[in-house]
This record gives C-alpha cells, sequence and structure tokens, in this order.
C-alpha cells in the first residue's frame, strides 16, 4: 500500500484529528487560520476551537490579487503566478502561527484549504447555455502541503459543481453537520463579502435544509470606502453610513436585478456586485447629488433589506412565522451595528451571535472548511435528498507532501 494512501487510513481512525482550517474570502482582507480539533463525522462531529486568528493581507498583496479578482479580462501569466505565489504565501502564513502557537506541523492531521476566489461564474451570472456552472479558487494545495510538511485538501467547490452545484454557498455542510437543533429552528447567516444563510428547522430533516447567496453582505459597502477614504478598508462602527441618509430611489434602483427574483438556491459574487453595478443604480435613479454618506447609508439598507427579504420569503414557505426562527450572524458584517439594527427592524425574531453555541462568529467560515476536510477523510453518510440543490458529496482535492 502506498504510505500517503496507509497515512489516511490511520488517520481516517483517530478519534480526534487536528486540522487547521483556512478561509481568505472576496472582501481579500485576510487569510482566517482555524487551528481545530475534530471528532466524530457527519452530526456526530465535535469542534474545538484550540487557536484562531485573521492575518491581514498587506496593500501589495491585495494589489496583486485585484489584478485578476472578478474580472473578464486578464493577464493569464499572472493567474498562472499567483496560483503558485498565494499557495506558498498561505503555507508560509500557517507556519508563522504554528511557530506563535507552539504548535509543530507533525502536531496538524491536516490543512483545509478554501483557496482565494478570484472568478465565481455559475449560469445565472454567465448566462451562456452551453458552459455549465463555474468557479475559480487559486493558492495551490501541492505548494501549501509540500512547503508545510502537512497533508493538505483543497478545491472543495469543484466537486460540488460537478455534482449539479453552484460552488457556494458550501456553508450548509458544517452548518448542518453543527447547528442543526431539534429544539430551535434557526438561519445561520454570514454576512461576509457576499451574504448567504443556512435554513436549519428543527425537525432535523436534510432534505428540509438549504442554504443561498442572498446578495451583496459588505463587498460594496467596503469597496465604496475604499475607493472615497483610500487610507480605510471598511466604515468601522458604521460610522460613515449613520451620517447618512437611505435614499429610496436609489435603494430601489440597487435592488431592480433578476437575480432578486431568482429561486433558492443561488449564488453571486463581485463579479455582479462591484462598484460599476451602484454607479449604474446611481445614474438609473439620477441621484449623482447624493453625498458619500448618503449612499453608504443606502448601501447598508441594500445589504439589509436583500438578506431580509430572502429570510423572511424562506420561513414564510414553511407556512410558520419569523418569531419561530432564530438567527445566528456571523461574518465581518455582524460588526456593523446599523446593519445590524436595519436587520432586526426587518426580521422580527431573536437574533444572536455564533458564539452563543459554541462557534466563534468571527472563525466560523474557516472552521467550517476544516470540517469539509473532516468529511473528507473520515465521513461522507448524510443524504441531502435530491430536490434542494444540495449534492449529497465529499468536496476536496488531497495533496501530500511527498
Amino acid at each position: 500500500m502506498n504510505k500517503n494512501i496507509k497515512s489516511l487510513y490511520e488517520l481516517a481512525q483517530k478519534p480526534t484529528r487536528t486540522i487547521i482550517g483556512l478561509m481568505s474570502g472576496t472582501s481579500l482582507d485576510g487569510l482566517d487560520i482555524a487551528l481545530c480539533n475534530i471528532s466524530g463525522s457527519g452530526k456526530k462531529t465535535v469542534v474545538s476551537l484550540e487557536q484562531f486568528t485573521t492575518v491581514p493581507y498587506s496593500e501589495a498583496i491585495k494589489a496583486e490579487i485585484r489584478k485578476v479578482f472578478a474580472k473578464k479580462n486578464i493577464d493569464f501569466q499572472h493567474l498562472a503566478l499567483l496560483n503558485e505565489w498565494i499557495g506558498n504565501l498561505h503555507a508560509d502564513l500557517i507556519l508563522d502561527c504554528l511557530k506563535k502557537w507552539n504548535c509543530t506541523p507533525t502536531e496538524v492531521d491536516l490543512i483545509a484549504s478554501h483557496g482565494q476566489t478570484v472568478m465565481h461564474a455559475p449560469k445565472i451570472l454567465h448566462q451562456q447555455a452551453q458552459f455549465p456552472n463555474a468557479t475559480l479558487q487559486i493558492g495551490d494545495g501541492d505548494h501549501i502541503a509540500v512547503r508545510t510538511g502537512i497533508t493538505t485538501v483543497s478545491d472543495f467547490r469543484q466537486k460540488h459543481l460537478a455534482a449539479g452545484g453552484e460552488g457556494a454557498p458550501l456553508a450548509i455542510y458544517g452548518d448542518y453537520f453543527l447547528f442543526g437543533s431539534e429544539t430551535e429552528n434557526r438561519i445561520m447567516l454570514n454576512l461576509g463579502g457576499i451574504g448567504n444563510f443556512t435554513f436549519l428547522p428543527k425537525n432535523q430533516n436534510p432534505e428540509g435544509v438549504f442554504v443561498t447567496d442572498t446578495g451583496t453582505g459588505n463587498t460594496l459597502i467596503d469597496a465604496f470606502v475604499q475607493r472615497n477614504f483610500p487610507k480605510k478598508s471598511f466604515d468601522k462602527d458604521a460610522e460613515i453610513a449613520r451620517k447618512g441618509t437611505v435614499h429610496p430611489d436609489l435603494l430601489q434602483a440597487l435592488k431592480n436585478n433578476p437575480f432578486f427574483e431568482a429561486p433558492f438556491p443561488k449564488s453571486t459574487g463581485p463579479e455582479l456586485f462591484n462598484l460599476e453595478y451602484v454607479q449604474k443604480a446611481i445614474t438609473e435613479s439620477q441621484t449623482e447629488q447624493l453625498s458619500i454618506e448618503d449612499v453608504l447609508a443606502t448601501l447598508t439598507r441594500f445589504s439589509a433589506e436583500t438578506a431580509a427579504e430572502a429570510i423572511v420569503f424562506a420561513i414564510q414557505q414553511t407556512g410558520t412565522t419569523t418569531a419561530d426562527f432564530t438567527v445566528y450572524v456571523s461574518g465581518g458584517g455582524m460588526h456593523n451595528p446599523l446593519l445590524m439594527d436595519y436587520l432586526k427592524e426587518l426580521v422580527p425574531c431573536s437574533f444572536k451571535n455564533t458564539n452563543e453555541i459554541g462557534i466563534s462568529g468571527d472563525a466560523k467560515e474557516a472552521i467550517l472548511f476544516a470540517v469539509l476536510a473532516n468529511e473528507t477523510v473520515a465521513g461522507g453518510g448524510t443524504d441531502f435528498g435530491t430536490n434542494n440543490g444540495i449534492p449529497s458529496v465529499t468536496m476536496g482535492k488531497i495533496s501530500f507532501p511527498d
């Protein structure tokens, strides 16, 4: 037996596996690194978060990624170079963290690498009938494995695509395993660059759960801030947006897109929701006179309303009311007080942070990829049915250090 296959077999038998989960999202703010101990699999998965940090990307790193990020026309050589470069970069960041945490690479069983998304192109966006759903994450797993000496699971989204999904969002697999409840109907709302939620009814029926993107989360807010305030990365505590007023005509123009009428599940990205999208809405609504503060207030309301409308619609389809559900929030948007105020106004139910059910809201996405890697080597038995756009597959490609 090949020694690497033998090592995977032995890893699958371990009562607890130490897995590093990585997440670098569309916000390009940095790399989330979560060191987890995971036992069991499927609904019996138990996660203990041992260490977590977000390593910020420097402006130089962001600039290199933005040369290809969500662009149809790029320097193809630069994309190829970035694939290897980001793999090495992420490996070095992992090794730096392990050193700070007094943990050696030999103590880690797996790395679960999401990679850096540079293009998300489901059919709902690319509109080309002859081509399938597509997505691309770079940061080669072989480079991470060789540089760290740790077996790496990466490129999770391609199996989802191959099995008929859109490659996103993948949160449902971890959300169902970790957060499903027999006593509480739950909405797991993640407010990253793009907003998404997992619908978890308390009957625990896997065919009744689903996940969908809702539209923009922080991406338009952050991009608009960065363009108008070059020294700022985001609107901290909504200080700028709170000085503005929501403009109804601009808000309606922002919401005037077929994406919001498309059925669940669906996915999207900055390929659609970008500064050009904002400018088009401003032009169509004839609101060029608005202040920066007014536009930011309206963008914040836009994120809130589109998420809220999707959540309320999903709940109504069950014949229940919002009062029967609890929304658990994670992601960077949970730190935006104005966005959260709008959501609580629009969805009259209980709002909580995922910290209250044992998982850090900031670390959640990185943890979920660690859970996916755990399923790759030790799980894979959950059937999500056939009618909800969630393929019942294990995901990820395995890269060995040698």
